[in-house]
C-alpha cells in the first residue's frame, strides 16, 4: 500500500525532479488536463479533479504517517489538484461554447503563473491550511492557492475582454 500511496503522492515520481518539485508538479498538471479536458470537457477536469484531490489526500496521509516532516517536497499531488482548480475557469467556457481550449492559452499562462506564486507566497488561508500540519493541510493549500489562482484568472479576463471598463 505505500508503493501505491508513493506513487501517487508523488505523482508517479515528478515529485523527485529537482530543482523545485512543485513546479514540476504544476507543469506535469498542464498537458494531463488539456487530455482530461479533451476527452470529456470540464465534467472531466472537474471530476478528475474531485478524485485526485481524495487520492491525493489517502496518499499523503500514508506518506506522511510517520515522519516528522508534514510536507515533504516530494509530495506534489496537491500542485497537480491546485493546478487543475486554478485551469477550471478556461475548460469551463471552452466547453460550453465549443472553443479549442489551446486558444485561451494566455489563461493557462496566467494560471500557471497565478497558482505557483500563491503557492509559494502562501497568503491569508493558503499559509492557515499550510500551518495545519496534517494531510488535509498539505491538500488544502494547494486547493485554496488554486482557487485564488482561479479568481484571478477569472478577473484578468474580465480586465481583458473589458467587462470591468
Amino acid at each position: 500500500m505505500t508503493r501505491v500511496a508513493r506513487l501517487i503522492g508523488t505523482v508517479l515520481g515528478v515529485g523527485y525532479i529537482r530543482p523545485a518539485p512543485g513546479t514540476w508538479g504544476s507543469m506535469v498538471a498542464l498537458p494531463w488536463a488539456w487530455l482530461l479536458h479533451v476527452l470529456g470537457g470540464f465534467p472531466l477536469l472537474l471530476l478528475a479533479t474531485l478524485a485526485a484531490f481524495l487520492k491525493g489526500w489517502w496518499a499523503t496521509g500514508v506518506m506522511i504517517r510517520d515522519s516528522d516532516d508534514h510536507d515533504p517536497s516530494e509530495i506534489v499531488v496537491d500542485e497537480v489538484v491546485g493546478q487543475w482548480i486554478a485551469l477550471l475557469p478556461l475548460s469551463y467556457p471552452a466547453w460550453s461554447m465549443g472553443i479549442d481550449i489551446l486558444a485561451l492559452w494566455p489563461g493557462w499562462i496566467a494560471a500557471f503563473v497565478l497558482f505557483r506564486l500563491f503557492d509559494i507566497v502562501k497568503p491569508g488561508p493558503v499559509g492557515w491550511a499550510d500551518r495545519r500540519g496534517d494531510a488535509l493541510g498539505v491538500m488544502l493549500d494547494d486547493v485554496i492557492a488554486g482557487l485564488l489562482a482561479a479568481l484571478g484568472v477569472l478577473l484578468l479576463a474580465a480586465l481583458y475582454h473589458g467587462v470591468l471598463m
